[in-house]
């Protein structure tokens, strides 16, 4: 492996792979190492290996055999055509994957999207490629505003700020509003690329406990007593990585104290669209409603959309508009205009009505398969409550286990989960994981959920100590 090439590791790795078993070098059925003995063989981290095997699968090199590992398969140009029967397509199983959060590739609404890029080149021709108000598009900001009064949040336009998703959006909100040693509180579990963000500008950041239904508001009273945040961030609605949900008094609480201690809210709102059992959620922002605004609300629809084309949107108070505008436009000027034009098309032709529709019955369902696999056939020592929807699971091992031994322990059988470390400021190794259900589809869940369990029984019947990190995890996500 050359280091020093510009070539990516992993595309090295997966380039040799390919080229053994095209030589014949490597026999079909052949079983590839396990990724993190490779990793040791060539001084590399898992993540390459991973992504090496990822690839080869893709392109038909590999197949895997779930809670066996990773098998050569027969090449057409090298052997003989035979039948490939039932038994051989059910192996062919892609890695058990409940650490991503990005949703399948067959939730995308392709064609769709497609057809609103075609009317924009039709009608805008080179327009669609120009700069963009450093504020976003306008047409799509008017489209927004009117898409918030459905949710109960009631702005302008000109409040609205057009992001290249929802990590860019706590990054110039950072460069805004953060100097050096400002405190920032967040949830004691929180969304890992925030906490990097903060960092980043020299803040001290500071967990504030959390019960089942969120923030533990004693505690935030405490800590507000002893210091003064430049802002509370917070994921309100079936919280990363917990599952919760805040009730409205919680909500309300928190505001008051934030008018208060004179203190900003920042809101992540990455899945209030989601109705599980009927229900509508609230937003903080939706409760926002004196005169001075306390809330900085970040849409995000990556989950619910297509990842890939990074579109989001902040609500500003009118008191941070010019020094959120101006970080924003410092980033990267603006967000591509011809994205948005065409999600701007998507909204008005009311195609992202239908989307969330059909979105909302897939992770519903999703949601319950999941329940009922959890109920079935989790060991009983693992401790977990039970969510109200969305798509991420929470739970903790028995005392004195580790999440990051569990985590090695999987990843060996092809399994992926998200060690709770990754989620806490001070990345130290703990006994809590998080399982999301966006990247496996609905008929796979409960399988896939049966087999986790067994290989964790097998985890903490073998007596696993707190042992190995995973330094570079964030990698997965």
């Amino acid at each position: 492996m050359d280091k020093e090439s510009e070539q990516f590791l992993y595309m090295q790795l997966y380039e040799k792979i390919k080229d053994m078993i095209l030589e014949g070098l490597i026999p079909y059925d052949y079983k590839l190492p396990t990724i993190r003995a490779l990793a040791k063989q060539i001084d590399v981290n898992n993540i390459t290996v991973v992504n090496a095997y990822n690839k080869l699968e893709e392109d038909g090199y590999v197949y895997k055999k779930i809670g066996s590992g990773t098998y050569v398969k027969k090449i057409d140009s090298l052997y003989d055509q035979d039948e490939i029967d039932e038994e051989e397509a059910e192996l062919n199983e892609i890695l058990i994957n409940f650490a991503s959060t990005a949703p399948t590739t067959n939730l995308f609404p392709v064609e769709e999207i497609k057809e609103s890029i075609i009317e924009v080149l039709n009608n805008d021709k080179s327009n669609a490629f120009i700069y963009q108000n450093p504020k976003g598009y306008l047409p799509l900001r008017k489209s927004l505003r009117d898409y918030l009064s459905g949710l109960g949040i009631y702005t302008t336009e000109n409040s609205i700020q057009i992001i290249s998703g929802a990590q860019q959006g706590i990054d110039i909100i950072s460069k805004a509003l953060i100097d050096f040693k400002d405190i920032v509180f967040t949830e004691e579990f929180t969304y890992t690329g925030a906490i990097g963000a903060f960092k980043s500008r020299g803040a001290s950041t500071i967990a504030i406990n959390m019960n089942e239904d969120g923030i533990d508001i004693d505690d935030l009273k405490n800590r507000l007593k002893y210091n003064k945040p430049k802002f509370l961030y917070l994921m309100p609605n079936f919280h990363n990585p917990t599952g919760c949900s805040y009730s409205v008094e919680k909500m309300e609480e928190i505001l008051e104290l934030a008018r208060i201690y004179n203190f900003y809210i920042i809101e992540d709102d990455y899945l209030s669209d989601l109705e599980f059992h009927g229900e509508r959620n609230t937003t903080m922002k939706s409760l926002d409603l004196k005169e001075i605004e306390r809330v900085i609300y970040i849409k995000s629809f990556s989950k619910l959309f297509m990842p890939g084309l990074r579109i989001a949107f902040i609500v500003i108070p009118d008191e941070l508009l010019y020094d959120i505008t101006s970080a924003k436009h410092i980033s990267d000027i603006s967000t591509p205009g011809l994205i948005q034009r065409a999600f701007n098309i998507y909204m008005r032709k009311g195609e992202w009505d239908e989307n969330l529709k059909r979105i909302n019955k897939i992770y519903d369902l999703r949601h319950r398969i999941m329940s009922k696999a959890i109920n079935k056939y989790l060991p009983e020592n693992i401790e977990y409550k039970e969510t109200r929807g969305g798509f991420n699971f929470w739970f903790k091992l028995p005392n004195g286990y580790s999440s990051d031994a569990l985590y090695e322990y999987l990843i060996d059988r092809d399994i992926l989960i998200a060690p709770g470390k990754i989620f806490t400021i001070d990345s130290e190794d703990n006994g809590y994981f998080r399982l999301s259900v966006t990247s496996i589809d609905s008929e796979n869940i409960d399988e896939s959920f049966k087999i986790l369990s067994e290989n964790i029984k097998e985890f903490l019947s073998e007596q696993n100590k707190p042992k190995l990190t995973i330094e570079d995890y964030n990698k997965f996500l």
